[in-house]
């Protein structure tokens, strides 16, 4: 509407390009045509000056080639290096490891293997076995106070000596100094790799039933 006048067009008020805050080398050839464009003829750009902005143009226009080179060089190494890390884990069924990991399998009838590291000398160090519901079944005191790598039998009893079933449980370390202050603990878990699995986020061993990442294996020996 003009002065009362309906003009009959329609103007588009609603873009959906969101503006970028990158400059590419489409967007320089662009700035270069706007300034041939709209110069003063009075005053042309000079041809030393035009050729020092078309230096710059194919400037902008090699980086960009290098930084697509490299990525796509990038992407190609990490799909060899998971290629090559797939295929040896596969390896390592039947190996018994030391893995990270506070969870773990009780089949109802053999012991499980625990261990923790200290970094430190403490006072006093407890185990704490949780079943699935993450109720407290087990304290499993004097597991070890030097600094060092440690190890503790669990019999799959509960604090009265009662056979608990089979299942997932975890674990927690709990160490104190002297002053009855917590020092950190890192607990892991022995057991015997019986599969491979990859997954998207990397791949996993399957150990006694439980998956740990490739990355929280500590130690591979001969099962």
């Amino acid at each position: 509407m003009v002065n009362g006048v309906n003009t009959g067009f329609l103007v588009e008020t609603t873009r959906n390009d969101v503006p970028s805050s990158t400059l590419g080398k489409d967007d320089f050839l662009k700035l270069l045509v706007m300034q041939l464009r709209y110069q003063d003829p009075m005053s042309p750009l000079k041809g030393t000056e035009f050729a020092a902005q078309l230096a710059q143009f194919s400037s902008v226009e090699q980086l960009s080639n290098i930084n697509t080179q490299l990525g796509q060089s990038l992407d190609a190494n990490s799909a060899l290096t998971a290629s090559i890390s797939n295929a040896l884990a596969a390896t390592f069924i039947g190996k018994g490891v030391r893995a990270v990991t506070d969870s773990f399998k009780h089949d109802g009838t053999s012991e499980v293997k625990l261990g923790f590291t200290l970094g430190q000398h403490v006072a006093s160090t407890e185990i704490k076995v949780y079943d699935s519901f993450g109720s407290l079944v087990k304290t499993i005191k004097n597991a070890g106070n030097t600094a060092g790598d440690h190890s503790v039998q669990w019999d799959g009893t509960d604090e009265n000596g009662n056979a608990l079933p089979a299942g997932e449980y975890r674990f927690e370390i709990n160490a104190e100094d002297d002053k009855g202050e917590s020092v950190a603990a890192l607990g892991y878990v022995h057991g015997i790799v019986s599969g491979v699995r990859f997954k998207s986020d990397g791949t996993v061993f399957i150990i006694d039933g439980v998956e740990v990442p490739l990355s929280h294996v500590l130690e591979i020996m001969q099962g």
